[in-house]
Formats: structure tokens, sequence, C-alpha cells
């Protein structure tokens, strides 16, 4: 069935992984496993005892893991009663434009430029833009940092300077970090917007927002993130969904990955709010509409601070609220479950690796097999009878 009454929901899981990438050798990532990590370690070391995932798992995603990776994940072996297969990417990249691009139809086609790892890191003509668009007389940080150790380093500076900290890691990104308060986050935004066209002529996918707040050594980073990702080099799906008329609706940092290009609506918050955004739209989105959503916490809040148990009972959370919002689906609905790249929690280091990435799809049933991550935008092009985008075949 395809045509104007059908919807699809793509809901990106953000990092939730399972392993077996044919080139992770290449990125330092042989054996990272996300997902069958996170199992493993259930198993073996918590005391609540193996992962439970009833829903996701009907879904196919143990079978998944098992397709992509042949490692166990103890706990998540259920009969898939949904389409599903492993998604493998083929852009130059472990990071969010690259996934979510090629999710979308568009293979990244450029070699993104990354900062040394070296102190400080960044050029002095950068320093020195970002310093003009601040108006200060220094940055703080200029080093390749995990984002919530270095407000707990550089914090007191920051008030006492008022200074930004600016730091980065093994991914394309320049990240700009200031206290929500003090150095103001109308402020903090406009310095983002000034000095992304910069990053992005030097191919630096993108330039990030983190506000924080609290004082006396209590830091916490707060929801109003905010990604300035380089546009879009050609259509993707979001372009393609609009131009034929079509709703599409973001969920989480989409808006922000593909610079609102696409897109009508955008809903915003942490993931708890997010998934209150999704029932929302499963219930009001019309006909021939695309939902594209992202769930961040499961990367930002686990995987990056390599914490397996954080991130188990994260997708225990999501497992548990998915239910209700799959059994309001309508006949025509697909939901599109996968990842844009992995973050092994129990990895080293506290960056992403690179892994495929489960498909599954609620409204249909099957094995798609070993697929490409551009293939599901053809599907979701085929599904609401769009014209196709993008190099991908349909799997539905």
């Amino acid at each position: 069935m395809s045509g104007s009454a059908n919807r699809a929901f793509l809901v990106v899981l953000d990092s939730v992984s399972c392993g077996g990438a044919p080139d992770a050798a290449e990125f330092g990532d042989a054996g990272a496993n996300t997902l069958a990590h996170i199992a493993q370690f259930c198993a073996e070391r918590r005391p609540e005892g193996p992962l439970r995932l009833p829903v996701l798992d009907r879904l196919g995603l143990g079978a998944a893991i098992a397709l992509a990776s042949g490692d166990a994940a103890p706990g998540l072996g259920s009969e898939p009663q949904a389409l599903w297969g492993a998604a493998t990417e083929i852009s130059p990249g472990k990071d969010t434009p690259s996934g979510h691009w090629e999710l979308a139809g568009l293979p990244v086609p450029w070699d993104w430029t990354y900062f040394p790892d070296t102190q400080p890191c960044f050029p002095p003509t950068l320093v020195d833009a970002v310093c003009a668009a601040a108006g200060t007389g220094g940055i703080l940080g200029n080093r390749h940092a995990s984002g919530t150790l270095i407000i707990e380093e550089e914090a007191e500076a920051h008030l006492r300077t008022g200074w930004p900290i600016c730091y980065t890691s093994v991914d394309s990104v320049f990240q700009i970090a200031a206290h929500e308060e003090a150095f103001g986050l109308d402020r903090l935004l406009d310095l983002c917007a000034a000095v992304a066209p910069i990053l992005h002529d030097m191919r630096v996918g993108r330039v990030i927002a983190r506000p924080f707040v609290g004082s006396d050594g209590d830091w916490m980073r707060t929801s109003n993130r905010r990604d300035f990702a380089i546009l879009p080099p050609a259509p993707t799906l979001c372009d393609a969904v609009q131009g034929a008329g079509r709703a599409v609706h973001a969920i989480g940092k989409i808006g922000d990955i593909f610079s609102m290009r696409g897109i009508d609506t955008v809903a915003k918050g942490p993931d708890a709010a997010l998934m209150r955004h999704l029932g929302d739209a499963v219930r009001d989105m019309p006909g021939g509409s695309l939902t594209f959503a992202n769930f961040v916490e499961f990367d930002s809040n686990f995987g990056h601070r390599r914490d397996p148990a954080g991130y188990a009972g994260h997708l225990e959370w999501f497992d548990g609220e998915i239910g209700p919002i799959l059994d309001a689906l309508r006949p025509g609905d697909r939901m599109i479950f996968t990842a844009d790249h992995g973050n092994d929690p129990t990895w080293r280091g506290n960056d992403h690796t690179r892994e495929r990435v489960p498909v599954l799809v609620a409204g249909a049933e099957g094995a798609a097999g070993q697929i490409a991550f551009a293939d599901v935008a053809a599907s979701i092009c085929a599904h609401l009878g769009v014209p196709p985008i993008g190099p991908g075949r349909s799997f539905l």
C-alpha cells in the first residue's frame, strides 16, 4: 500500500547501534557494539539483571543485532513480529549529520574537517573570530574534551572572565558552552550563529550551543542546546516529502540537523517531552505526512559518559513508553526505528563508534536483511507515494 493516506514516522534513537560495521577498524572501532555490550553488561554485572526490551525486541531488535554482528545480546532473542534489518553507512564519518543525512537519502559527498587533538587545537584566526563575535579578550578550553567535564573544569573561570568555553571532539564539531544566565542564552545563540558560516566554510559539520546553569561546582547543562549544522548540499527526504505538498514535522534536533530545510514544524525538549510529542504526532499528523524524530539522550547522557547502566535504564524507559504509541498507529502507518551511529558505553574514550544500526518497522513484516542507510529514505518515499530521493532502494 502506498499513497497520500499513508503516514511515516522515522524515529532515530541516537547512537543505539549494533556493531558489525565492515569499516569499523578504519575508525579504531573494531569490536564496538553498543547494544550487545549493554546487554552483556546487564546480564553479568547489573543487580537488576538482564536488559528487558520486550517491545523493541518483538519488533526485531535482537535479530538485528545478530544479523549485524553475530554478537550475543542476552535477553534479546524474541521472534520478530515486524519488518527488521540492519543498515550499513557509507559516509566517511560517524557523526550526527553524516548519519541523519544518509538516512534521509544523502550520503555525505566530502570529508569533514576535524580539529587536531592538541592544546590549543583551534587555529588562531578562528579564535580571533570567536573573540570578535563574543566581544571578549579570549576563549577558554581550546581542546578536545567531554562536554560535561569541560564545564566542570572551566565554569568558574568562565564566570570570572566572561570568556566562552570552546571545545571539540573526534567528530567534526565546534562547541561553545556558556552560562545561560551570566553569559546569556540569546548571546550564546547569537555567537554560534555568527561563527557558524566560518566553520561551515571549513567543512566543520556543526557549531553547537551548550548552555548550562548552576554555581559553586554544581553545574548542569540545560535543554536549550542548539545545533547550527552545515546546510545539506543536495535535497533530502525532507525536501522530497515537502516538495510533494506533504507535511514534515521534526521532533528533537532534526530541524537543526537539516538547517530547517524541508521542515514545516518543530517540537523540542528533553526525551520525556519528545515522547509526548511523538504521541501527539501519531494522534494529529495528517495523511501523507512525515514525522522525523531524534531521541538524543541515549548518546548525550549515557554514551559519551560511558555509562552502560544509565544507557540500559534509558532503553528500558523508551521501551516502556513506546508501546501505547505503537498501539495508536493507524492502518497504513509505518514507524521506523533506527540510529545514526554508535556510542558504545563500554568502549574506550568518550566518542562515537562506527557501527551498523538496527532498522525496525512497525506496521510491516518480514526480514529486510542487510540494507543501506539510504534505503530508509527510499522506503519512506515509496510508502508515501512521493518521488524517490537518493541512491537507496525500498525495502517496503
